[in-house]
């Protein structure tokens, strides 16, 4: 056997050769394929395959790059991926270690919206339920943004404008970039806190990556778990975020949420004005009501002559009391009178079975009598409860004990009926249901609230 002249290589030498010539021939190249046989290792790395109709290729993907990435991968996912051609030695495969990758014909930030709002969505973060309706005036206002960006400016342009003596407290925070959103939080937090009545939450418009901080799952909790209301501004009217749908209620602009926080103090005033006006109306309505039922009863028979519908009562309550005395009377007469016979038909008939029917007859009609007394006592207090209770229903007396009064002038003794009746250092009798007063009036009120 002849010894080679060639270098001979190890299996080694070849396998690094071979992947010295890739990667310098190749380098970083972007790869158009779908995911397949997706794994995730201990590690946290991530191996898999990309493939297209007629070949494929090994990818990995290792945790520091897979951690930044917008979307969570999936099988088959179409993606394009950018990474450098390299060889695992080990087994003598060529792969792409994956620098980035985003969806194929979505952008990945695009994707992590949809995912993560359909994930908040589901455990009811933005439940019409849980929202809060703003306060009508709000003393203090505290607003979420950037204290350099235009979105100040505009908001306090606006609160200046509509009602410039209000309180506004503002709590500084990024609204853009690596670390905007633990900031909006911590702002979003503090202000709960301090118990601010309203919050703004919100900045300018700009591109999907420059709002995404208001889409990060920490800055849409931190505002679902707010105990003040929340108005979203982010963006333009085009622009929507995820802390929109979160808060009690969203702005299209910086400028529209101060006006929504507000109202303008001339058109409160005015608002004031009317509602005076309709209290006032009403006011006299009832006054005018009132004044005609009082009319009305000061020209009733019960306050004109008092006297005159008790004494009559009174000489009803007489005549019924006479008539049961004297149906009494004849009850007992009667019974007497034939008492009377009986005693002298005894006296005329000796013999003892005529005494003892005698007596035995007594006693029934001595029963009878005791009954019919009862029956006929019972029957005249029964028609005789009806006529005292009306008689106490009409009592002026009765009316005067649930709480009203009446007045007389003295010495005339001439009846009070309205305040022009009287003057300053009059002297008045006033009659309650229980007991009277005198007393010297010392002022005088034309007008007094219903």
């Amino acid at each position: 056997m002849s010894t080679p002249t060639e270098q001979i290589l190890s299996i080694t030498q070849l396998t690094r050769r071979i992947k010295s010539l890739l990667e310098g021939e190749l380098g970083v190249v972007w790869l158009s394929g779908e995911i397949s046989n997706w794994k995730r290792a201990a590690s946290g790395h991530a191996y898999f395959t990309l493939k297209d109709e007629n070949a494929q290729i090994d990818a990995v993907m290792f945790k520091g790059k897979l951690s930044r990435l917008k979307f969570e991968p999936e099988m088959g996912l179409e993606v394009l991926a950018q990474g450098q051609i390299s060889v695992y030695e080990r087994r003598g495969n060529y792969q792409i270690i994956i620098n980035d990758m985003q969806p194929k014909g979505v952008g990945a930030l695009q994707l992590a919206f949809e995912k993560l709002k359909k994930k908040l969505a589901a455990e009811g973060l933005f439940d019409e339920l849980h929202k809060q309706s703003l306060p009508m005036l709000p003393k203090r206002i505290g607003v979420v943004t950037s204290p350099t960006g235009a979105a100040i400016r505009d908001i306090l342009n606006v609160l200046t404008r509509r009602f410039g003596s209000i309180h506004v407290i503002i709590h500084p925070a990024r609204v853009q970039g690596d670390g905007a959103a633990a900031e909006i939080v911590a702002g979003i937090r503090a202000l709960d806190d301090w118990g601010v009545d309203v919050m703004i939450v919100g900045r300018g418009g700009g591109s999907l990556e420059d709002l995404w901080p208001f889409n990060e799952e920490i800055v849409v909790r931190a505002i679902y778990e707010a105990r003040t209301p929340i108005i979203s501004a982010v963006g333009h009217e085009v622009d929507f975020s995820l802390s929109d749908f979160a808060a009690d209620l969203r702005a299209p602009t910086p400028s529209a949420a101060a006006e929504l926080v507000v109202k303008e103090q001339a058109a409160l005033g005015e608002q004031v004005e009317r509602l005076r006006t309709r209290l006032g109306q009403g006011l006299e309505r009832h006054l005018t009501t009132v004044r005609h039922r009082l009319r009305l009863a000061q020209g009733s028979f019960v306050f004109q002559r008092p006297e005159e519908l008790v004494r009559q009562r009174r000489q009803t309550s007489d005549e019924y009391r006479m008539r049961l005395e004297d149906g009494m009377g004849d009850q007992v007469h009667d019974a007497r009178t034939r008492l009377d016979r009986a005693v002298r038909a005894m006296a005329l008939l000796s013999p003892t079975n005529q005494l003892d029917r005698t007596k035995e007859r007594f006693a029934r009609l001595q029963q009878r009598l005791h009954a019919a007394g009862r029956d006929v006592a019972e029957d005249q207090r029964n028609r005789l409860r009806p006529l005292v209770a009306q008689l106490d229903a009409f009592s002026p007396l009765a009316i005067l004990s649930r709480g009203y009064a009446v007045g007389w002038k003295e010495p005339e003794h001439t009846l009070i009926r309205t305040s022009e009746d009287v003057q300053v250092n009059d002297k008045v009798y006033v009659r309650f249901g229980t007991g009277a007063i005198r007393a010297t009036v010392d002022h005088i009120e034309e007008k007094v609230d219903g």
